[in-house]
């Protein structure tokens, strides 16, 4: 099947370079340098994150937008980003399944920061292969809930990750999950089911209340 690596790329090559993304101060040229940074110098993303600039205004992200503000140089990085991780970074031995998570997330960035957009459809495989990788993170962002949580595809598939006496089920698909466990809330087609009093907690601890 098709990478997510290659679909990110052709979305990143057809769409406006200065367009808002989800993340808070990028557009999708910040987006695609924050790739090549992750895979290529991640001890200056490091360097950003300790830092503490505002999105948007990273210093080392910022040198590295600079050199994509033309066409020529935007494709250039375009081109980086699609060659694969530096062989310094350990996400290479990882593969594409290692990176299936960061790309899927930052692909719906791109496509759906200027608005609400058609869902992709993507092989089963690749859903499937989404869907096993969702727990871990659902279990450390979720560790301290105040109510047991459950993940569900709409065909009913399921898993627990987080225990509780009173519980809450997050269903989706596994795109629309994915964007709701990393607080792009406003973007995911979710629906939050159980006791009206649990959810209200539930949403109100994650600071997704509306």
């Amino acid at each position: 099947m098709e990478t997510e690596r290659a679909a990110l790329v052709e979305s990143l090559r057809t769409l406006d370079p200065g367009a808002p993304t989800l993340c808070e101060g990028w557009t999708v040229r910040r987006l695609l340098a924050h790739l090549v940074q992750r895979e290529h110098t991640p001890w200056l993303q490091i360097a950003d994150v300790v830092a503490k600039a505002e999105p948007g205004h990273e210093k080392h992200l910022s040198t590295l937008v600079a050199t994509a503000q033309s066409p020529e140089g935007y494709e250039a990085l375009l081109a980086n980003f699609a060659a694969g991780t530096g062989p310094l970074n350990p996400m290479t031995w990882m593969g594409d399944a290692g990176q299936l998570l960061e790309y899927v997330i930052h692909h719906e960035d791109a496509r759906r920061g200027a608005g609400p957009v058609k869902a992709r459809v993507l092989p089963a495989a690749e859903l499937d292969a989404l869907f096993k990788r969702l727990p871990f993170m659902a279990k450390m962002s979720y560790r301290s809930s105040p109510a047991g949580v459950s993940l569900a595809r709409p065909d009913g598939e399921a898993v627990m990750v987080h225990k509780g006496r009173d519980g809450v089920v997050i269903t989706g698909a596994p795109v629309e999950l994915a964007l709701y466990l990393s607080g792009r809330w406003a973007a995911a087609d979710v629906q939050i089911t159980g006791k009206p009093e649990t959810v209200a907690a539930f949403t109100q601890w994650t600071g997704h209340t509306s």
